[in-house]
């Protein structure tokens, strides 16, 4: 292979890795900066931060109360993730592994849900929470993004239980072990990889998700998640974009601290979910 043929193709591959790195990360470069620079509430924000100062985030905890809607994000969040995991592992159990009447209707209906465009659930989700008397409170938005992570999850889920051989559950059996002792010791090890990978779909879902929390959480101020409180800090003629930036980043280090810790079983759960269905 010729020298300069092989020189000039790391050089436009380093190129093209450092341009893509840029596009990446630019916009979280800028967010960071604007946030600790002292000029950008006033429109004033540079490339490089002329003068650093914590006051945006400061006054983004405080005066503008975003400790008491990363409460609620958190709140809704946690309990979102707890509950469609649980729910839709046992779901994904049944379907995975029993035959009853309607079972592949069922599944069919699983599909067709994932299909739907979000907006078009807003309307018939709201009626459903209205009628259960659980508007204008997180607990009808922890409903609400339940239900949003259901189909998903099941679906991912029965992937990861179908998988499994039957052989090492009838393996378990003769070895004397109950249902519960075969799931908690055999099943639930193994799918334990789709299990993250539907718990972090659930808790991105919910801590991000802007339309439905304005449509159920309505005038209730004090019950406002992260993605509605973001809002109050923009006006009808200018924005503050100080505390804007500074709490996008605090909307993002919870994530990514999230997504770190689970990154590995993601990626492996990514890939081994993709195998049998």
């Amino acid at each position: 292979m010729n020298p300069r043929r092989s020189a000039a193709s790391r050089i436009g591959t380093g190129v093209a890795v450092a341009a893509v790195l840029i596009f990446t990360l630019f916009p979280v470069y800028w967010m960071v900066s604007s946030a600790l620079d002292k000029k950008a509430s006033s429109g004033g924000q540079s490339l490089l931060p002329q003068e650093l100062t914590f006051d945006n985030f400061a006054f983004v905890l405080t005066d503008g109360g975003f400790g008491t809607f990363l409460r609620n994000s958190a709140i809704v969040a946690l309990v979102t993730v707890l509950i469609s995991a649980i729910v839709c592992l046992l779901a994904a159990v049944a379907v995975a592994r029993f035959r009853f009447r309607f079972r592949t209707t069922i599944l069919m209906l699983i599909l067709v849900v994932q299909m739907v465009p979000l907006e078009a659930l807003v309307i018939p989700l709201f009626l459903q929470v209205k009628s259960l008397g659980l508007l204008n409170s997180i607990l009808g938005l922890m409903v609400v993004y339940v239900a949003l992570s259901l189909a998903f999850g099941i679906w991912m889920l029965r992937g990861f239980v179908a998988a499994v051989p039957v052989e090492l559950e009838e393996a378990a059996y003769i070895d004397g072990a109950s249902w519960w002792r075969m799931f908690r010791s055999i099943l639930l090890p193994l799918v334990m990889p789709g299990l993250v990978a539907t718990s972090i779909f659930s808790f991105i879902t919910a801590w991000n998700e802007f339309i439905f929390a304005m449509t159920i959480l309505g005038s209730a101020t004090d019950q406002y998640t992260v993605s509605i409180g973001l809002k109050s800090f923009f006006g009808l003629h200018s924005n503050d974009w100080g505390s804007i930036m500074a709490a996008s980043t605090i909307i993002t280090i919870p994530v990514m601290i999230f997504f770190v810790i689970v990154q590995r079983r993601l990626s492996a759960g990514m890939v081994a979910g993709a195998v049998k269905g």
